[in-house]
């Protein structure tokens, strides 16, 4: 018997792949989809997208979709109390198993299953120890289509914001950003999926900067974010 499970889902690249694997996984019964939004502004935390373009993903996944809504700048104290309380009426629904798009951070793979462990539930990671090469090539072949939605100034400069994740984006991308944008370099919207029914239709609006206090406290972090406006 298939074990449920929901799919934390960022609405990018990696867990849009992990997402597929977890599907034909016959061990995982993907029940529901979780997603970080941030309130204020109802968008996907981090990557900027509205909520209106992640319910239509949902939508096409034929998935319910459960928002974990923060405040703009959470303590992680915050985020986690708001994560449990998100949590416990899935947990009522029987699942247990939580899955993740994650590669190859140590540190957050341990703070996922941590927090999790505390909770009774289950971290699972579907892509975990690849490389990221092999990943983009495999989501290239399975005919996933995604735009970039944000790039961390530091690492990448505005041009690479809202471009297509292809074969022309990757082979400009600068030497030492991680192709899959693991350290945070960039952030993507799925846009076209096997499991679509048909690609989300969207239009660009304009790219906007937007700085954060930088971790540590010191000084800001500044980010490019390519508005997508739905149909």
């Amino acid at each position: 018997m298939s074990i449920p499970a929901l799919m934390n889902w960022s609405g990018g690249k990696d867990s849009a792949l992990a997402l597929y694997h977890a599907l034909r996984d016959p061990r995982y019964a993907v029940q529901h989809l979780l997603t970080s939004v941030n309130s204020h502004y109802q968008r996907v935390s981090m990557h900027g997208v509205r909520v209106a373009l992640l319910e239509e993903q949902a939508r096409q996944l034929g998935l319910p979709l459960t928002r974990l809504e923060l405040p703009e700048s959470p303590d992680m104290a915050e985020y986690e109390q708001q994560m449990r309380a998100t949590l416990a009426p899935l947990q009522a629904q029987g699942i247990r198993h939580s899955i993740f798009g994650d590669i190859f951070l140590e540190d957050l793979r341990r703070y996922r299953e941590e927090q999790l462990a505390r909770v009774g539930m289950q971290a699972i990671f579907p892509l975990w120890q690849r490389t990221s090469p092999d990943i983009l090539r495999e989501y290239l072949a399975l005919g996933f289509r995604a735009v970039v939605v944000c790039v961390n100034e530091q690492l990448l400069d505005k041009s690479f914001c809202g471009r297509l994740l292809d074969e022309d984006f990757l082979r400009d991308l600068p030497s030492g950003v991680d192709p899959c944008g693991e350290n945070g370099e960039y952030h993507s919207f799925v846009f076209e999926a096997p499991y679509f029914g048909q690609p989300i239709a969207f239009t660009r609006g304009e790219t906007v900067r937007r700085t954060y206090p930088a971790p540590g406290g010191t000084g800001e972090a500044g980010f490019w974010y390519c508005d997508l406006l739905p149909g």
